[in-house]
């Protein structure tokens, strides 16, 4: 018999409408499809019914943050693949999912997601950190609007191991939906009904192909605006070059302000770095290389130096030139992770006997969609630390940093999780 097939999607995005005063939302969804592709499963199993009575499990919760630097390894490998593209996901987003996955892997394809996801502690610790960080997602923020969450579409066909459905909601506090997959058109409905109201309407065809060999779903979301402590003025923003290549400009609008800003200048990474906090204790972290040296900057960057730099950044005067922009991304993420060490789930070697008992399931597609816009009011970004570098003592004149070369970007929330991460090519 062929494997059952399973196939994974995310988004994220938003754009503004006229007189937009808000941050524009971010969003991510990831998308787990199984799709047995032996007819004979759907009817020998018709009449099977989902257990719906699970025995859940301990609830020790201990936090155990990862060694590994699945963000950036995950960036570079796209990097790699588009050097002169956009760049734009959600690590947080990705590394949910991927989580979520491990709960019904066995053997090597469970060992190869959990060194992906760079557990050093026992798996139950990884779970409970997902948990407790959920939990602490879901609270309210004062200042901007933050909402992570996972569901589960199960088609009654399908004989889910009850263990799995309960650690899904017990730990990844996931909503389960029975599906009737034999009429794809209301399942696939049904899902981007869930995505659309979960999204705020952001998001409304998360799936775009669906039949009737398909027999489960699993969703990750993530929605996230905020406005700037200090916004830029409309009235400021010009339009000017943006050098794309060293041989291409572009004009583009460019807002300014000047003021106040976290800044650090990393000698080391030959990188100048910004941090503009939103309301609510979250904070928008640009990186802009040194010409010619965005390769070194991509290829030494980590999650430790970005929380160095949140840590160690010094508030000086800057004349600041910023690039409004939207970008979005689309990655086949079934073809990329594997370079990472991820690669049976995606194929016929995977072992994800923990979901149900048949062992002819595999991940057929991961893909992942994001979107962000920034513009005076707000922007999506973050900001972490690392690596050797020198500041730049505060004057009493401005200090000019203009963005107008490729940078990177990144969303970090005030516990350091890199709730997104890109690099901005082609305003």
């Amino acid at each position: 018999m062929s494997p059952e097939k399973v196939k994974w999607a995310g988004s994220c995005g938003d754009k503004a409408g006229p007189g937009a005063t808000t941050m524009q939302p971010l969003l991510l969804l990831c998308l787990l499809l199984l799709s047995p592709q032996a007819a004979s499963l759907r009817h020998r199993h018709h009449s099977r019914e989902v257990k719906k009575k699970v025995k859940e499990p301990p609830t020790e919760a201990t936090v155990a943050p990862s060694s590994k630097d699945l963000a950036f390894d995950l960036y570079r490998a796209l990097a790699s693949a588009a050097p002169t593209e956009n760049i734009f996901f959600s690590p947080l987003s990705i590394s949910t999912s991927l989580a979520m996955l491990s709960l019904g892997a066995r053997s090597d394809t469970k060992t190869q997601i959990l060194e992906g996801l760079g557990l050093s502690l026992p798996e139950e610790e990884l779970h409970r950190h997902f948990q407790h960080l959920l939990q602490e997602l879901s609270q309210p923020h004062g200042g901007f609007q933050l909402s992570l969450g996972n569901a589960l579409f199960t088609d009654p066909v399908l004989d889910v191991q009850p263990a799995f459905l309960s650690a899904l909601k017990t730990l990844y506090l996931a909503d389960i939906f029975p599906t009737n997959f034999g009429d794809p058109a209301e399942a696939k409905k049904q899902i981007n009904d869930y995505v659309a109201k979960q999204t705020q309407g952001k998001i409304g065809s998360l799936i775009e192909n669906l039949d009737s060999t398909q027999i489960m779903v699993m969703v990750n979301y993530i929605f996230f605006k905020a406005e700037w402590e200090t916004g830029f003025s409309p009235k400021s923003t010009r339009e000017r070059d943006f050098h794309v290549t060293a041989e291409t400009a572009v004009q583009v609008p460019m807002m300014h302000g000047e003021g106040q800003y976290y800044y650090v200048l990393d000698d080391n990474l030959s990188c100048s770095v910004v941090g503009l906090p939103y309301h609510g204790n979250a904070t928008a972290v640009f990186v802009l290389p040194d010409e010619d040296r965005m390769a070194q900057v991509e290829k030494e960057l980590t999650g430790k130096t970005l929380r160095k730099w949140l840590r160690t950044f010094r508030k000086r005067k800057l004349e600041l030139f910023l690039p409004k922009f939207s970008i979005e991304g689309s990655y086949q993420l079934e073809r990329v992770l594997p370079r990472l060490g991820i690669s049976d789930a995606f194929t016929s070697h995977a072992d994800l006997s923990g979901i149900n008992n048949h062992s002819n399931i595999q991940v057929s597609e991961m893909v992942h969609k994001a979107m962000v816009e920034v513009n005076e009011s707000g922007t999506k970004a973050t900001a972490a630390t690392g690596s050797v570098f020198t500041f730049r003592s505060a004057q009493l004149s401005s200090l000019r940093v203009v963005f107008n070369r490729p940078f990177l970007m990144s969303i970090l929330d005030s516990n350091l999780n890199i709730l997104f991460l890109g690099k901005v090519t082609k305003p």
